[in-house]
């Protein structure tokens, strides 16, 4: 109980600004991406649970207990926000030592200790924090969100800024941490974060929660929405003629840049295209999905 996140109708407005709008979702043990395009209030859901704002209708509980006004919440929950906020003058040991004296923590140093072995800064921990690499200031906060041992891990958008080996670097360190148990929420707006890191996923659209539920189960809902491709090839007349006679196509249009084609359903049409290509003789060049955006996958997701 003491690692669970829950929401139920939670609401956050400024004015008449709506950011949150009736969300409901339990966190648990393990990681669980909470996935959206910019502006959709991920920022507010994570400093709602945070503890960081009030929410303007509903109730926001950390293990069985407000958030809000609650400041014994933060012996369980660790937050490492979006916006760096780590001061370059300092090392990583006195910025982490000084986060275990905050706490109040009967052995700061020995808390200091674990925590930066935990993300493995190795003998950098006494170099100035300004000296660091992104992938480095963030295994930092990370230490400083971790060195009182909380069972709840929130993170905004970690992986901001990171290159591919310090992406996987940090992949493996929340995977570690989750199997000890902790409960870890990460947002992201990229879909191959989530599906590398979570196997659950909570999709959030302009304030609300439009879908809930396993990677599987959340990729399953976008491939089989409608999807607009660009393709060419060899003889894209021909193409259009011999597409227009299957099911799983419900539009085609030719246009200098190649042949427009609206399918039903990804994984049909995919195999529909390249027997008929093959039968026909025809030589695909090039296979595009020209609606990906997330914006339009999660306005699909919406209206779902």
């Amino acid at each position: 109980m003491t690692s669970t996140v829950e929401l139920s109708t939670v609401s956050r407005w400024y004015g008449n600004v709506v950011a949150v709008n009736d969300v409901t979702l339990t966190i648990g043990p393990g990681v669980t991406g909470l996935l959206g395009p910019n502006g959709a209030g991920k920022t507010t859901v994570l400093h709602l649970m945070a503890g960081l704002l009030a929410p303007s209708q509903g109730t926001v509980l950390v293990g069985g207990v407000p958030s809000w006004r609650n400041p014994d919440v933060y012996s369980t929950l660790g937050l490492v926000t979006e916006r760096e906020s780590v001061p370059g003058f300092l090392s990583a040991w006195e910025f982490v030592l000084a986060s275990a004296k905050l706490h109040g923590l009967p052995d700061p140093p020995r808390a200091a200790r674990a925590a930066l072995d935990i993300v493995e800064l190795g003998a950098a921990v006494d170099r100035r924090i300004s000296t660091y690499s992104k992938g480095m200031r963030q295994r930092t906060r990370v230490a400083a969100a971790l060195v009182h041992d909380p069972e709840v891990l929130l993170l905004d958008e970690p992986f901001n800024g990171l290159d591919p080996r310090q992406r996987l670097h940090m992949m493996d360190l929340l995977h570690r941490m989750a199997g000890e148990g902790r409960t870890i929420l990460f947002s992201s707006h990229i879909l191959e974060e989530v599906e590398q890191l979570s196997g659950t996923v909570q999709v959030i659209v302009a304030g609300r929660l439009a879908a809930s539920g396993d990677y599987r189960h959340i990729r399953r809902l976008m491939t089989n929405r409608p999807h607009v491709f660009l393709i060419q090839s060899s003889d894209n007349r021909l193409l259009s003629t011999v597409l227009m006679r299957h099911p799983s196509v419900s539009g085609v249009e030719l246009d200098p840049a190649g042949l427009q084609v609206r399918a039903n359903d990804y994984g049909t049409f995919t195999r529909v295209l390249a027997k008929a290509a093959r039968a026909e003789g025809i030589r695909l060049t090039g296979i595009l999905p020209s609606d990906e955006s997330l914006e339009k996958v999660f306005s699909y997701l919406v209206a779902a």
